[in-house]
């Protein structure tokens, strides 16, 4: 292989046999790892890292994990096509098929599919016999040497978690020579039936002895399926799940808020004073560095949902929540990518084409704009710190403000359950549903490199994307509101003429028209409305010293209510173009994106003054 500058390796495998984890391996990408069917919805493709002159021309591609070769969910359509277009177009030097060893004969199902496949096209195949490592731990053997010989194909055994074999498999890989693998008509067989029973037969007579891990992930199962104590403890691990997006947060946030006010201190007093000094203290401390501090929550958020993820407790809370969801027209399917939606609307979009159903794939679409995505994590976050307390009880596991972000999570839920319920009950073909099948990953230690890698990643994009639209945005915005007066009174510049416009449609519940500024521009992006209204707090506060926003938004005198009605518009509203873009590409067609745009702007709305004047009266 060494000779083909453009040598192209295809990693094919199930679901949850380790197959992106490999290619992490392979490549150093950031391919995101999870024990979850479906997590992967698009083919990925990486440059080997391997430090050889052989292999750094290697490119790996990475396909979505799929069960069998024929069709079912859409996610497999991609991954099945892109494979097979591969193949006759002649663009695979070899194949790599990941099975699970711990579980050999669900591996192998496909993996016979795959030799027979590759055979009709000369492609030679390897068989990576993944989880070896967990085998070792509870001293299990498995045959590779006899499975090999009984397929006529090298099948090597690796650990995509620790690394073990990884360095066999590249020598394989690297060997050009080695001529396409000529399989046994009587092992393989098109049939899907027989193509089973051989699958079984292998994995007997080969595979690792013993009902251990099978026992064990019964043990948990009877736990955390238990008809109510399964439902007890998904509801302590989503609340604790909210409630460390504060109290682990909290220590880096104090630690960041505190070097912005130092690096301010600092840098603003060397600039002579002017318009510079008046932007720098404003516009980059106030706006952008009041919304650098909630960066660390995203992180927190990201690193928790993906040991969810990792540990294979999603397949058991989709099953927990299929029962429940199927009365709000939904199925356990959909779960996935509405947690998906918790950290960005546009994963969660990709992930709802593992839904085998289309109309509960559509009524997954009306849902994950409402999940309470991380984009609305700062603006919550900044206004739970400005009226609830920070006040925390048994060691910071509770706390007044990790509730209110449970609450208003779990508002934003209950709303996207209710319109699919609504919807779904409107018509009378939405009623209807494919069987709801799962699979049921092992129980498995979470690999901590990758997810905090995949944290670290998703910070930075966080900070990348986001920033650049919040930089924009805090530009125009402090130009409008220093001049024409430089500064000197933010209600007489070009922003508060056009804020007294649109404020008569934020002053019925409570807001004046620099929250009103603040909402529209966020249209752009969520997360733009803290930076904007940091930038005009910075602008009105000119000559003061540098204080939290948080603490800027306590001291003016915003009222209870109206920052309840501001929770529930964010938690409604659809205010994020990607999301609309994305679901135009999903769709094929902007009906769906424009009828949510403007009915949950309307629902926001309404919603938010109910609030208002509930709070009000209680108050």
């Amino acid at each position: 292989m060494s000779s083909n500058p453009d040598s192209k390796i295809a990693l094919v495998g199930s679901p949850n046999s380790g197959k992106s984890l490999l290619f992490n391996r392979l490549t150093g990408l950031n391919q995101k790892v999870a024990n979850f069917p479906g997590i992967t919805v698009d083919i990925a493709s990486g440059q080997s890292v391997d430090a050889s002159a052989d292999s750094s021309s290697v490119q790996y591609l990475d396909f979505p994990g799929v069960y069998s070769l024929q069709a079912i969910s859409g996610e497999e359509k991609i991954a099945i096509q892109g494979f097979i277009n591969a193949l006759e177009e002649n663009l695979l030097d070899a194949v790599v098929c990941v099975v699970d060893s711990t579980r050999l004969e669900k591996g192998l199902i496909f993996a016979l599919q795959v030799l027979e496949t590759c055979h009709k096209y000369n492609v030679p195949v390897l068989i990576a016999a993944n989880m070896i490592d967990v085998l070792d731990q509870h001293s299990m053997q498995f045959k590779d040497q006899g499975l090999s010989e009984a397929l006529s194909v090298k099948v090597l055994p690796i650990s995509a978690k620790t690394g073990t074999g990884l360095n066999e498999l590249r020598n394989a890989l690297a060997d050009a020579s080695v001529p396409p693998a000529k399989f046994q008509t009587d092992i393989i067989a098109s049939d899907e039936s027989i193509n089973h029973l051989h699958a079984q037969q292998l994995a007997q007579k080969y595979g690792p002895k013993g009902e251990l891990l099978i026992n064990t992930q019964t043990r948990l199962d009877s736990f955390f399926l238990h008809s109510w104590l399964g439902g007890l403890s998904f509801f302590i691990i989503m609340y604790l799940l909210f409630q460390s997006i504060f109290t682990w947060a909290a220590p880096v946030m104090d630690a960041v808020e505190a070097m912005i006010q130092w690096l301010a201190s600092v840098v603003v007093p060397v600039i002579p004073a002017g318009v510079a000094s008046d932007f720098t203290s404003d516009a980059l401390f106030g706006g952008i560095g009041a919304f650098l501090v909630f960066v660390p929550q995203i992180f927190v958020l990201t690193l928790v949902i993906g040991i969810l993820e990792d540990s294979g407790y999603l397949a058991r809370a989709a099953v927990i929540c299929h029962k429940p969801l199927r009365f709000f027209g939904l199925t356990g399917k959909s779960f996935i990518p509405m947690l998906s939606g918790v950290a960005c609307a546009i994963p969660g979009i990709y992930a709802a084409r593992t839904v085998d159903s289309t109309r509960k794939r559509w009524l997954t679409y009306l849902a994950i704009p409402l999940m309470p995505c991380s984009a609305r994590l700062p603006v919550y976050s900044l206004i739970i710190s400005a009226f609830i307390p920070a006040q925390k009880a048994m060691g910071g596991l509770l706390g007044w403000q990790g509730l209110a972000m449970f609450a208003i999570y779990l508002f934003g839920i209950l709303c996207a359950l209710l319109v699919t319920a609504l919807v779904s009950r409107s018509s009378e073909e939405l009623r209807t549903d494919l069987p709801f099948v799962l699979e049921m990953p092992p129980y498995r230690l979470p690999s901590w490199r990758p997810l905090i890698t995949h944290g670290l990643h998703r910070s930075q994009q966080f900070v990348t994307k986001a920033g650049k639209v919040i930089f924009a945005v805090t530009v125009i915005i402090w130009i409008l509101g220093y001049f024409p007066n430089y500064g000197a009174s933010l209600g007489d510049s070009w922003l508060g003429t056009m804020g007294q416009w649109i404020e008569p449609v934020f002053a019925p519940f409570g807001l004046d028209w620099r929250y009103g500024v603040a909402i529209l521009s966020s249209f752009l992006a969520r997360e733009v409305f803290v930076g904007t209204l940091g930038t005009m707090f910075g602008i009105d506060g000119a000559g003061e010293n540098f204080t939290s926003l948080a603490q800027q938004i306590q001291e003016s005198g915003l009222p209870l209510g109206a920052g309840a009605a501001l929770l529930v518009f964010f938690a409604i509203a659809l205010q994020c173009v990607s999301t609309l873009a994305v679901l135009q590409r999903e769709t094929g067609s902007w009906r769906l994106p424009a009828q949510l745009f403007i009915s949950y702007s309307i629902f926001a709305y309404a919603a938010a003054l109910g609030m208002f004047h509930l709070v009000e009266f209680l108050v």
